[in-house]
């Protein structure tokens, strides 16, 4: 793995790292790799995507395989297609999009038939041996190129999840941050009892606004601002691609994913009793104790989108949830939905006849860090030190993803970054935001080498 080919997906500036040569080339490659008769491309509002969609799509149709173009929306209608389409139809799916990162960034998601993820591990490291031979691939037969509209489709499927109380109408502010979701909101949410107000709903790839990454305070300040002043239920913030949401309550208060998560897993539960539901190592112990008060299972899991969605399938979870804002649904073809999660969160405000900020207070009743990055000289001597020094006073130790340990009244997880010498540590206690400073102070020490 080098290069443009990342863990989850390929990503690189363009042109001077990713080209639409490289495009072309990486769809015959991934065409060559699925032996599929037919796949589906999306892609984002980023000024370089028609370019790059354009080279994909012809890669794919060289290489024998039929080709639909998705036009322009958010990453989860790759996942749609294909799931809704079936294995016989779509023998994968690729969306063209970096995500949340900067302007000047391009790349590709990938999806195998079924909606099963493509990661590194999971056939995308064939995909880049390919990609490198750069052998011919070509057909004798092109394969054909043919718009395919699926919004429809896929509106009727996310607005399932939209069970709004009518006699209480809610106002929210919406930010889509200039990109791929706002083009699609009015169609979304059209007889709906709310009252919308836009930010920077007009795809723009220059994101003239802010960058279109939800997970930065700097990002949703203009949000903030109009959630207070406006007077608004809530306050709603897609990503570039729109398969990440973030949310802020009526004063303006962001609130973190894992809380998000809960909130949305009370909905599911309600409808789906005693069902498994994911989190991921860094999230709040009140996560799984919301969970299993609400009657159900709560399981934890790996980070990152290909750990979570064959957990999703493994343990029959009705949901799964992120503290990055990736939010995952058995019933989204266990695949990612910000559209989904958004549905969720506004049914409960709705519905339960609560301000969010009193949805969410019960969920905050620990005291976490949050997600803190130091870069190393070497990761794993880095986490195997500070495990070292502390596993003595350990009372559990858990290697799902990196290492998470129990220390009785707090704990922390820290794990290795899979792309650089990054070192990311997670910290909660139970107790006061006085012991979560005293012990974060104390492990920050120690991933410094510091006596």
């Amino acid at each position: 793995m080098a290069g443009i080919f990342k863990s989850y997906d390929v990503r690189g500036i363009v042109p001077a790292e990713l080209t639409t040569g490289d495009a072309y080339r990486i769809g015959k490659a991934t065409a060559a790799f699925l032996k599929a008769k037919t796949m589906a491309v999306g892609r984002d509002a980023r000024l370089s995507s028609p370019d790059l969609q354009a080279a994909l799509l012809a890669g794919i149709a060289a290489a024998g395989c039929d080709a639909y173009d998705l036009g322009m929306g958010p990453t989860p209608i790759s996942y749609f297609a294909a799931g809704h389409l079936g294995k016989s139809k779509c023998g994968g799916a690729i969306q063209v999009t970096a995500s949340h990162n900067p302007a000047e960034y391009g790349g590709f998601k990938f999806t195998k038939a079924g909606a099963l993820p493509m990661s590194y591990g999971q056939g995308l490291e064939e995909v880049e041996k390919l990609f490198l031979k750069d052998e011919p691939h070509l057909a004798k037969k092109p394969g054909k190129i043919k718009s395919l509209n699926l919004w429809p489709k896929y509106i009727a499927h996310c607005r399932r999840f939209a069970q709004l109380d009518k006699k209480r109408p809610l106002k929210i502010a919406i930010d889509c941050g200039n990109g791929a979701m706002g083009q699609w909101l009015p169609a979304l949410l059209k007889g709906l009892p709310l009252k919308t107000i836009p930010l920077y709903w007009t795809p723009d790839g220059r994101f003239p606004n802010h960058e279109a990454n939800p997970l930065k305070l700097e990002n949703i300040a203009k949000l903030r601002e109009v959630v207070v002043a406006k007077k608004c239920d809530l306050g709603v913030a897609f990503d570039g691609d729109g398969d990440r949401v973030a949310f802020v309550d009526e004063r303006g208060e962001p609130i973190p994913g894992d809380v998000a998560g809960a909130l949305m897993a009370q909905v599911l539960l309600k409808a789906n009793p005693g069902a498994n539901v994911l989190y991921d190592v860094r999230a709040t112990r009140a996560f799984a104790q919301a969970v299993e008060e609400a009657g159900g299972r709560a399981l934890e899991t790996r980070v990152g989108h290909s750990h979570i969605k064959a957990g999703l399938r493994e343990h029959k979870a009705v949901m799964a949830a992120e503290l990055s804002g990736h939010f995952y649904f058995r019933d989204f073809f266990c695949s990612d939905s910000g559209e989904t999660a958004f549905f969720l969160v506004l049914s409960l405000v709705s519905q339960s006849g609560k301000k969010a900020s009193e949805l969410v207070a019960p969920l905050q009743r620990f005291f976490h860090t949050g997600e803190i990055n130091f870069h190393v000289q070497d990761a794993n001597k880095t986490v195997e030190a500070v495990e070292a020094a502390v596993k003595g006073r350990a009372k559990a130790i858990s290697k799902v993803d990196g290492v998470t340990i129990d220390m009785g009244p707090w704990w922390f997880n820290l794990r290795k970054s899979n792309t650089e010498p990054v070192v990311r540590l997670n910290l909660e206690s139970l107790k006061s935001s006085a012991e979560m400073e005293a012990a974060r102070n104390e492990i920050v020490a120690l991933i410094e080498g510091k006596p």
